[in-house]
């Protein structure tokens, strides 16, 4: 089993990412699930969702402490909460980092690690927004670091939840982000 936890702060769509990926998988045969977790303030507020990925029924239904990957959608959290805080050995992140690798701190526990500069792709997508939403533009960043779900599935699944210039700025932000993913292996 494969678990994700995203981080990001409410209204970005970390919610809504990972109901994405559960229909992108879904598409290709697996099992998959996700589920928030929200704090008592949610626009604005750093929020959680949990995903699963495995090739049989998922049971299991609780938070994921102990995660396969980290994928953070707010450069800002990067620096200030703890993301990585029980990232398995060997885990993977994918961040939102308009910056360089040299200027974080990253956990000794990573095997791999995408970086993308979510803001400059999604306002590239949607155009300038005040507060730019990242969710798709991580999953293709997610999709280039870990090969756990084809682009040809996330966009069948903005098709299936997006119409028009909608689903085409969302298809634009994952294949945008899926080429200016700069994947690392640590």
């Amino acid at each position: 089993m494969i678990e994700v936890r995203f981080h990001g702060r409410g209204g970005q769509g970390a919610v809504t990412a990972g109901e994405l990926m559960v229909n992108a998988v879904n598409l290709e045969g697996k099992w998959a699930q996700s589920f928030p977790f929200f704090g008592g303030e949610r626009r604005g507020a750093p929020v959680m969702a949990f995903l699963r990925i495995d090739d049989q029924r998922i049971w299991l239904h609780q938070q994921i402490y102990e995660p396969d990957c980290c994928v953070v959608l707010d450069h800002g959290l990067v620096v200030s909460i703890p993301w990585a805080e029980g990232l398995k050995e060997g885990g993977v992140a994918v961040l939102n980092w308009p910056g360089a690798l040299d200027d974080l701190e990253l956990p000794s526990n990573l095997s791999k690690i995408g970086v993308v500069d979510a803001i400059t792709v999604s306002r590239k997508a949607f155009g300038k927004r005040a507060f730019p939403i990242t969710n798709t533009t991580m999953l293709g960043a997610l999709a280039k670091t870990t090969g756990w779900v084809e682009i040809s599935s996330l966009v069948e699944t903005v098709k299936d939840k997006w119409s028009g210039n909608i689903a085409e700025a969302n298809i634009t932000a994952i294949k945008e982000a899926y080429a200016a993913t700069k994947v690392h292996e640590v």
